[in-house]
């Protein structure tokens, strides 16, 4: 924080689907990105937005590297988060593997 509002209105814009990604739980960074996006009017014309949280589950220690593949947070993850915002859970189950590809 601040956020630069200017950037998530423009991000808006000139994309179809919007995702945040953040190392926290429910409540942080998505939580007020979608808030501004709210108020600014950005969700009425049919933006994709999803928001990326750790889970709210107890995730055993290891490498960062894979406790944010456990969690999803990894180049995988987020590439079948954008595949499934787009193009429903078929588009989602084939894009498995593609970030490394």
């Amino acid at each position: 924080k601040p956020l630069d509002l200017d950037l998530i209105a423009r991000l808006a814009r000139e994309h179809e689907v919007l995702i945040t990604i953040e190392e926290g739980s429910i409540g942080g960074f998505g939580s007020f990105v979608m808030h501004a996006l709210a108020e600014s009017g950005a969700l009425d014309r049919g933006l994709k937005v999803r928001a990326m949280v750790l889970p709210d589950t107890f995730i055993d220690q290891d490498k960062p590297a894979k406790m944010y593949a456990k969690a999803g947070l990894d180049a995988d993850g987020i590439v079948e988060k954008v595949f499934a915002a787009l193009g429903g859970a078929e588009a989602a189950k084939h894009a498995g593997g593609q970030a490394r590809a």
